[in-house]
């Protein structure tokens, strides 16, 4: 599998992660993004042994978007400093069930991993916040796309926050409507501060054009 590559130099990499793409290896021993990365950087730089490479975020394996990594343990402490302080912002499109209330809005909530995968909303949970707009709504079909700005980064957040307001993603087969299609949430842009120049840096990607994603243009 090729991969597409939008930015690298010498401390770090960013990548348009597939969808249905692990970010990480696991039990399935499927081929991840991590160990793509490392084996493009091992073909194209002809690097010998393991290549380091620092993983700073994840992306739910259904889901494809910007992934940034990181090629040093400065660059890799440096980023998830940044991203505890919220200074690394991400930005999905998603396409929810219904009508949402606001056109806009905050959701904060309390979100909690239980040991079978699943996040639930609870009162002894990590606090985790988001805010959206509706860009679009479907009368005929009753679905939403949505633009998310995602502040902090809990497990299944965006899929979780959603759904516990009856507007799960679509196509979402754990926490929504079992409906066999690919889930309709993408992470669109990213940026953050260059971990070594302090530069600010943005990436972004097109528009999706397969599954839900065709209902609706941007």
């Amino acid at each position: 599998m090729t991969i597409k590559v939008l930015y690298e130099d010498n401390h770090i990499i960013v990548v348009e992660k597939p969808i249905n793409v692990l970010s990480q290896g696991d039990k399935t021993g499927d081929y991840d993004l991590v160990s793509m990365v490392k084996d493009y950087i091992k073909e194209k730089y002809c690097k010998p042994g393991n290549v380091y490479l620092g993983l700073v975020h994840r992306l739910d394996r259904p889901v494809g978007g910007v992934m940034v990594f990181a090629r040093t343990s400065k660059a890799a402490k440096r980023l998830v400093i940044q991203i505890k302080n919220q200074e690394m912002k991400k930005k999905y499109w998603a396409i929810v069930h219904g009508k949402m209330e606001k056109e806009e809005g905050l959701f904060v909530d309390y979100l909690k991993r239980l040991e079978n995968g699943n996040a639930i909303v609870t009162v002894d949970g990590k606090k985790s916040s988001l805010s959206y707009k509706v860009l679009h709504y479907l009368k005929g079909e009753n679905i939403s796309l949505v633009d998310i700005s995602l502040h902090t980064g809990r497990h299944h957040q965006i899929r979780v926050q959603f759904a516990s307001r009856n507007h799960a993603l679509c196509g979402d087969q754990r926490y929504g409507i079992n409906d066999k299609t690919q889930i309709a949430l993408y992470a669109y842009k990213l940026s953050f501060y260059h971990p070594i120049t302090k530069e600010l840096l943005e990436f972004s990607l097109d528009f999706p054009t397969i599954g839900y994603w065709t209902k609706f243009t941007v």
